[in-house]
This record gives C-alpha cells, structure tokens and sequence, in this order.
C-alpha cells in the first residue's frame, strides 16, 4: 500500500536576483512500513524535499505538484488539517539538535507539547508517556527535566527521535540526523532507528550524504543531484552497483576502512554542484562526468530503466536500453 507518493513535486525559491530551483519535478512513492534513502551533495535540493513534505519552507518558496499522503495532498490542506497531521501522521527529525530543541525549556516539557497540543494526554498524563518514550530512545527517564545543554550530541539526537515518536504517526521524515555526531554515537542512533521503525511499522524518509548510511537503513534509495533524482532503485544494488557516473563518484568518495589505498587517495568528485540559476544545458551533471559525451551537452534523457526496479538518467543506461 502506497502511503506516500511525490507526483512531479517542484520546488522554487524567489529572491531578489530572480528565481532559484531548489527541486526539479521528483516523483517518487513509499510503502506503508518501508524505507526510502534520498542521497546527494549539499545544495541537491535534498533538505527541500524533505521540508516540502510538511509545507515547512519559508514563504518565498513556491511549490508544485502534488504530494499525496494517502491520497490526501498535502499542498492544498487548509492549515488546520495540516496542523493535525504534524506529528500525529508525519513527524521530522531534524538535522541539528541543538537548534531543533528550545534552550530554555526542559526536555520533557517539549516533548509532552505534540501530545498535548493533539489532545493525546492530559497535562498530568503526560509525564508518564515521556518517560516512556525516553526510554524508548535509550534515555533515563529523569532526563526529562534536563535542559538541552545538559545532554550531549547523541542524547539530543535521542531526544528529537523522541518527539517525533510522541503521537505515533506512520511517517518519520529525518533529514541528516546523525551528522554532527561521532562515528559511535552514529552507529547506536543509526541501530536506534532501525530498530524503531521495524518494531512499530513507521515508514521512513531519511535524508544523508552518505549513501553507506542510507543502504544500511533503508530498502530503497534515490540519488539527487542538481534539484533532480537520476537514480533510483533497491538501495544496496544502487550503492554497490551503481549506474549513474554521479552516484558512482558519491559511493567512491568514503574512504574503505583497513583500505590505506583508499585512504590516502580517496575517489572523489572534481568541481563543483551547478549554480542553481545557470544550470548547464542538457545533462546537469554533464561538465563533471568522467564519461559525458558531446550529446550530454545538448541532450536531457530523463530516467531510464536500468535494470529490475532501478532507473538511472544517463545517456549510458539509454544506449544500453536501446540495444537490449
């Protein structure tokens, strides 16, 4: 069952200069209970979608599409339907704690708030149900009346899986959780995650540059690049077999560990993402690609099937297809 479904979502900034396309017509869909990687460079337009998901972008952004959660679409909700599925169907994690978090308010008091504000518990239920879910995360349930700088990195991080958990919706959007943490405390929110979502059947949306990250939590993954998906598929296949030159470079860009090869000379991407107001024609990716043709210059393919469930929008993939 199909529980989300981004049906040619585009996403533009208006600013002084002109107009900035941050997201360029993404459709994809996500199951009930399933995982769904989105991977690419800062500034792929991956936060974006992630933001449009729950209409939390700023106002000079203009938004097109449809994005249909249960069949409902969420971009033409009036706000008080909106205001009910926040956190009661679809709940974010975002990617600084720190600022995520209000300094001077207790952490069990923010996390009480969607309940109380969906009417979930009354005031003197709440407490009990926060300590439920701070040990849910792997927290005492005393730090409840820790302030967020009283915790370190990983237990902020907790503590905003946490709330998204507090009105146990059916959609966790996580937009780079584990990114300004160690490598340890990364590995337990990562297992947090995973062991979350299998347990309570919540589907998951999550946000990485790190597409070792993203095959390890979810089942698929699509790879952005330029406000674009030119990937998409099974998201091991995708990892360890890519088909886009781009996805290649981005799997090629994490050093092996034990490797000293790949340590001391990394597989990385030369230059840099277009400037999002003078794209380059025909293939965005087309000027740092190690394989591009002279059509790339001129010729836009679009997403191709490359394979069973996998689509890749290279020239590449098309020529091959063509041939079979």
């Amino acid at each position: 069952m199909t529980l989300l479904e981004l049906d040619d979502l585009s996403v533009t900034y208006r600013i002084a200069s002109g107009e900035v396309p941050a997201v360029r017509g993404v459709s994809l869909k996500l199951e009930s209970g399933a995982a769904l990687g989105v991977a690419g460079e800062s500034g792929s337009g991956k936060s974006t979608l992630a933001m449009a998901l729950l209409r939390l972008l700023p106002r000079d952004a203009r938004v097109g599409g449809r994005i249909l959660l249960d069949g409902e679409d969420i971009l033409t909700m009036k706000w008080g339907r909106m205001r009910a599925v926040r956190w009661a169907e679809a709940s974010i994690v975002f990617q600084g704690a720190q600022h995520g978090l209000n300094p001077v308010q207790k952490i069990g008091d923010q996390i009480a708030e969607p309940l109380l504000v969906h009417n979930l518990a009354k005031p003197d239920q709440a407490g009990k149900r926060v300590a439920e879910l701070l040990e849910q995360v792997g927290l005492p349930a005393w730090r409840a009346r820790s302030y967020p700088h009283e915790l370190s990195g990983g237990q902020r991080q907790r503590v905003m899986i946490a709330m998204a958990l507090a009105c146990s919706p059916r959609l966790i959007i996580a937009d780079e959780p584990t990114t300004a943490l160690d490598v340890m405390v990364q590995a337990q929110v990562l297992t947090l995650i995973k062991e979350l979502i299998a347990e309570r059947n919540i589907s998951l949306i999550m946000i990485s540059h790190d597409l070792s990250v993203l095959a390890d939590v979810c089942g698929q993954l699509a790879v952005m690049y330029a406000g674009r998906v030119v990937e998409h598929g099974p998201s091991r296949e995708v990892f360890h077999e890519a088909k886009h030159p781009y996805t290649r470079a981005l799997a090629a860009a994490f050093p092996t560990v034990g490797d000293p090869v790949s340590r001391l000379a990394p597989k990385g991407l030369g230059g840099d993402p277009p400037d999002p107001m003078d794209l380059p024609t025909g293939c965005t990716f087309h000027p740092r690609c190690p394989v591009a043709l002279e059509e790339c210059a001129t010729l836009d393919v679009g997403l191709w099937p490359a394979g069973d469930s996998r689509t890749a929008a290279c020239v590449h993939v098309r020529a091959k297809e063509e041939a079979s």
